[in-house]
């Protein structure tokens, strides 16, 4: 495989070059869907941006909602909120736009800080588990173990985690000297489209890649599904249909994040190159990073009885 990287790069070798700006194809190559497209994700992006602002605001506003949980919640707003706002609007402009130019800061910093919010959030889903798991097998003890103490530094610990992995990668990056073009067939600057434009070896790039990935994918899968393994085994050991009822529920809304998300990522990032496809991921990526955070706001409102009660109480209904 790395002889047959080498040859490639020797044929390519004469158009390498530096670049000062990339161009986004973005989704279609049909003008015709040109408007339709944009009408579609300009929706999706009030929807997200009304949906995840609203939440935070609903938290921070109800007394009744200062709990660990949703002081998490909050902060997955945030992060789906922050990383929808770093790749749509740009998206929206390249499609009515003949323009589709990104410099390279701009592009760098467009996946740096895509990096480390995707990666925040799959931290963070896996600590929401283990909140779920303290909250319905430890109830008594539940406000004594997750304190606000250490909802702070779990939070934090997201965040850093989600930094530091995203460092890593952009540094190596940066590294990469020449590219055999300018043109990303995507419609934000992602890593896999990047490195196949690359000139210079880059399999400690998707070395990185594939490692940080999957260890990330496996150590909260671990923690999320032992969360839930106790969690079930709680719920099943309940006297009370009514307790195994908001039990299921309260866990059902997080489950459905976990999968839609981690289903996603996993599909992207943790396989070999060889199988890497540019059309199916923009299609696949479209459902990650413009969709879901749509749709997290929506499955824990619609679904969580104390939010409703407390957007009923601040919008003044009985």
């Amino acid at each position: 495989m790395q002889l047959q990287h080498w040859l490639q790069w020797q044929v390519e070798k004469g158009n390498c070059s530096t670049v000062s700006e990339f161009i986004l194809l973005g989704l279609s190559h049909v003008p015709e869907l040109n408007v339709f497209l944009f009408l579609m994700f300009l929706l999706i992006y009030g929807v997200t941006v009304m949906g995840n602002l609203g939440m935070i605001a609903v938290i921070q506003l109800s007394s009744q909602l200062h709990t660990p949980m949703y002081f998490f919640l909050s902060h997955l707003s945030l992060v789906d909120f922050c990383y929808s706002t770093i790749i749509v609007p740009k998206m929206l402009d390249n499609i009515i736009s003949k323009d589709k130019t990104i410099s390279f800061l701009g592009c760098m910093t467009q996946f740096y800080l895509f990096c480390t919010y995707a990666i925040t959030e799959v931290i963070l889903l896996a600590v929401m588990a283990y909140d779920r798991y303290v909250a319905i097998c430890n109830p008594l003890l539940y406000m004594v173990i997750m304190s606000r103490k250490l909802s702070l530094g779990l939070v934090s610990a997201c965040y850093l985690c989600g930094i530091v992995c995203s460092l890593v990668h952009i540094c190596l990056t940066l590294e990469i000297p020449s590219y055999r073009s300018n043109v990303i067939n995507h419609f934000f600057c992602d890593l896999p489209p990047l490195l196949s434009l690359a000139c210079s070896d880059v399999s400690m790039n998707e070395l990185a890649v594939y490692i940080m990935t999957t260890f990330n994918e496996v150590i909260t899968i671990i923690i999320i599904f032992t969360s839930y393994l106790f969690i079930l085994i709680t719920i099943l050991k309940m006297n009370s249909a009514e307790g195994r009822r908001k039990a299921f529920s309260t866990c059902a809304s997080h489950f459905t994040a976990i999968v839609v998300f981690h289903g996603t990522i996993l599909f992207i990032y943790c396989r070999p190159s060889s199988d890497y496809s540019l059309e199916t991921d923009k299609v696949t990526t479209v459902f990650y990073t413009v969709v879901i955070p749509m749709l997290n706001p929506l499955i824990y409102s619609l679904r969580n009885k104390d939010v409703k009660e407390a957007l009923r109480k601040m919008m003044g209904f009985k």
